[in-house]
């Protein structure tokens, strides 16, 4: 099913049943107890036209003693009933939500990184915390009163044309208008619902930017530009949340007027019969009562349109990203550990969006246990070119061969198995020092091995002096931990994970001189017998590369050991000099 195809409101609900098939044992009881309740609902007014019939004209001893116990033991039976029901379709509910919820994350998890270049992640968190609670809304509130309601009012209608057919045909010659004016209203709803979404998207986003760069906020005196831009989402919600209401309240009285209208003219023509004597006390009585019994479902049907299509719009924002394609991974080459020989061929790159080509005809050869640094300006495409290798992006022309097979061909697992990725932009789990440097597929690694990998990477410097020591929580993004010690989790990780090919982007870009020297030794032994790709601002840290390529505009513009680039006097040599005169200035 494609992402961008609008499902009617139909389609919608169909596909959120298709949720409710694994607890249908529990939604049956739900629907059984709806069904129950509205076939009771007749029962008051059928009562009440042998009490009055039976007590107030027959003088009937045994309907003014029995009647009144019927009548409660009809309402304790339908309070039992509707607890029952209440607590079935709630729990099943719950169970979608929760499934729901699961599926966009395992849906989220499995996305190609493009999607995450063209969403922000304060819509994606809103689809799962907000989208979903709504769909939630349209699952319990909107089911329970569509089945139980709109079968109490066929039962009440049902009871009144068997009591008098002709004035009940009175009631459902208003059905049509009711109709047109629940459609007409639906429309409009379901419209600024899905705006209301998208704006709650946007505060949600605005709040977690400012929270994540609240230091920046501070020294940049950007309170009110984020007081500003959250005020005017706040109002924008409020705005499209004020249009719900209005149409949903107008909705319903419209709707009232005319159901009013038509137990009027019914009045009329009861009471009209009942004076000529063809409509007893009790016949009127109840009828009148089954008229009356009929407001407050069809007022919460009419009502139920808000929630109901505020329903609609989250699940057509849940199942848009649910249909979202995941990572291609059509590769069914498995292979072990790698030699690591790297091969672009003609390699294109072009980022959606963009007009310009990130990589331009690369071809380049890196022997299997290489180091290879990349420099150049930022934007000569240095980051582009190491995330092709595993896949993060695909080439636009051209391909890539780990030793002598496409990475096209091998899964995606096999690939990433043998790679590991040190990125300057390090992120941490709000977890412990343990289980950031064993994380994912390295968690079931001994103590011993974790303990040797923070040794490498100057890891347990620091930590031996944590009351907690591995078991230290490092908070949100490691924000309880220095820039440096948090790149130096990162290399640990990198390190245990032993991969024959290491992609180092700016790997100690945060580190002081003392720490960096360290990781530069750890960093050198880490590169033995592994193909090394190193991303480097500072060229000091490169000079002993195997090879140095440089990169302008998206084309390799020269390549070779440090020395001989310098005796080139290209690029590589103007970047080095003016680094070396910085380096004596500062």
């Amino acid at each position: 099913m494609s992402a961008g195809l609008p499902l009617s409101g139909a389609e919608l609900y169909r596909r959120l049943l298709r949720y409710v098939v694994p607890y249908r044992r529990t939604f049956a009881i739900a629907i059984a107890s709806m069904v129950v309740l509205a076939s009771t609902e007749p029962a008051l007014p059928a009562l009440l036209q042998p009490l009055f019939d039976g007590t107030f004209v027959a003088r009937d001893a045994a309907a003014r003693l029995t009647v009144p116990g019927l009548i409660v033991l009809l309402f304790v039976f339908r309070g039992a009933v509707a607890y029952a029901g209440d607590v079935a379709v709630n729990w099943v509910a719950q169970k979608v939500v929760m499934d729901l919820r699961a599926e966009m994350f395992r849906r989220l998890v499995g996305l190609p990184t493009r999607f995450f270049d063209d969403t922000s992640s304060g819509e994606l968190i809103s689809k799962i915390t907000f989208d979903v609670a709504q769909v939630a809304q349209a699952a319990t509130r909107g089911l329970t009163v569509l089945i139980k309601d709109s079968l109490a009012v066929v039962g009440l209608i049902a009871y009144l044309l068997y009591l008098n057919w002709r004035l009940a045909i009175t009631i459902l010659l208003m059905a049509p208008l009711i109709g047109l004016a629940v459609r007409i209203a639906g429309r409009r709803l379901r419209v600024m619902s899905q705006r209301v979404q998208e704006s709650m998207a946007a505060i949600t986003q605005i709040a977690q930017e400012t929270i994540e760069c609240q230091k920046t906020v501070k020294v940049f005196g950007g309170q009110d530009y984020e007081l500003a831009r959250f005020q005017t989402a706040i109002n924008r919600t409020r705005h499209y949340s004020m249009k719900v209401v209005m149409i949903s309240a107008a909705n319903v009285p419209i709707v009232q007027i005319l159901v009013a209208i038509a137990l009027a003219i019914v009045t009329y023509l009861a009471a009209t019969q009942s004076a000529a004597g063809e409509l007893s006390v009790g016949e009127f009585v109840s009828f009148f009562t089954g008229m009356t019994l009929l407001l407050p479902p069809v007022k919460r049907i009419t009502g139920i349109n808000e929630h109901l299509q505020r329903g609609l719009a989250a699940a057509d924002s849940v199942f848009k990203l649910i249909d979202e394609g995941l990572e291609p991974d059509l590769g069914g080459v498995e292979i072990g550990r790698a030699r690591g020989e790297i091969v672009f061929s003609e390699v294109g790159l072009r980022y959606r969006h963009r007009r310009a080509h990130a990589l331009t005809a690369v071809s380049l050869t890196i022997e299997a246990g290489e180091t290879v640094a990349l420099v150049g300006a930022s934007g000569s495409g240095k980051s582009s070119l190491v995330n092709l290798i595993p896949r993060f992006y695909l080439p636009t022309e051209g391909r890539i061969l780990l030793d002598g097979i496409d990475i096209a061909d091998l899964g995606l697992t096999s690939l990433r198995r043998n790679i590991a990725l040190v990125s300057q932009d390090i992120l941490l789990f709000n977890d412990s020092i343990r289980n950031n440097i064993a994380y994912g597929a390295l968690r079931g690694v001994g103590t011993a091995e974790v303990l040797q990998a923070a040794q490498a990477a100057h890891v347990l410097e620091f930590v031996r002096e944590l009351p907690d020591g591995l078991e230290t929580l490092v908070g949100e993004n490691g924000v309880r931990l220095s820039g440096g010690q948090r790149q130096r989790l990162a290399i640990a990780r990198a390190i245990l994970k032993d991969a024959p090919v290491l992609i180092l982007d700016e790997a100690t870009s945060s580190l002081d001189a003392v720490s960096e020297r360290h990781i530069q030794e750890a960093l050198e032994t880490l590169r033995r017998g592994r193909t090394c790709l190193i991303i480097a601002h500072r060229l000091s840290t490169i000079e002993k590369a195997d090879r140095i390529i440089v990169l302008e505009n998206g084309r390799i513009e020269a390549l070779g050991r440090h020395e001989d680039l310098i005796h080139q006097q290209g690029v590589y040599t103007t970047l080095y000099r003016i680094q070396s005169r910085a380096r004596e200035t500062g």
